[in-house]
């Protein structure tokens, strides 16, 4: 806010300047001839630029001004709030997040033998088979977001072409 502050003060002092420097405009015309024209007229005229001597000034030399306790303040109102949505996320098992779906179809074989294939090709990640009325799914990992997701489902996308990403719940540990 400071920083903001300052910027805009700076600007000020740099437009005011500007403002006062020159008053004519001269500038060479097609023809050889000097042209010359007063454009003070046409600037806007800053009311108040001249600062007050008889206020208090800091150290600094900015005028100081007293500090005011707030009336309304909201930080009983916010602390509340905040401890009821803290609550709310400990009470959380799951989360939104990613997985990487390798084989979904009704045939139990093919799934369990995709999961044996992801199990001994990729034996860092965990591998599953769930079963969703008609369906069989094999889904390998469970991701926070989708970026590190993407790191794995490239090398899997090479031994199982039909691997998609997917949305999912991800346990929270």
């Amino acid at each position: 806010m400071r920083i903001r502050h300052s910027i805009y003060v700076c600007c000020l002092g740099m437009f005011l300047i500007g403002c006062a420097t020159q008053k004519k405009t001269t500038t060479a015309s097609d023809a050889g001839g000097k042209y010359s024209e007063d454009l003070s007229v046409w600037r806007p005229k800053v009311e108040g630029a001249v600062s007050d001597t008889n206020s208090p000034t800091g150290q600094d030399g900015r005028k100081q001004t007293a500090f005011v306790e707030p009336k309304y303040a909201v930080n009983k109102k916010l602390d509340a709030v905040l401890d009821s949505i803290d609550h709310f996320n400990l009470q959380r098992n799951f989360i939104d997040g990613f997985t990487i779906q390798v084989y979904s179809g009704p045939k139990r074989d093919v799934a369990l033998n995709a999961k044996k294939e992801l199990t001994s090709t990729f034996s860092d990640l965990q591998s599953e088979v769930q079963y969703a009325q008609p369906n069989f799914r094999v889904k390998i990992g469970k991701y926070f977001n989708r970026i590190d997701a993407q790191k794995d489902y490239v090398d899997i996308k090479r031994h199982f072409p039909t691997a998609i990403i997917i949305p999912d719940k991800v346990p929270i540990n």
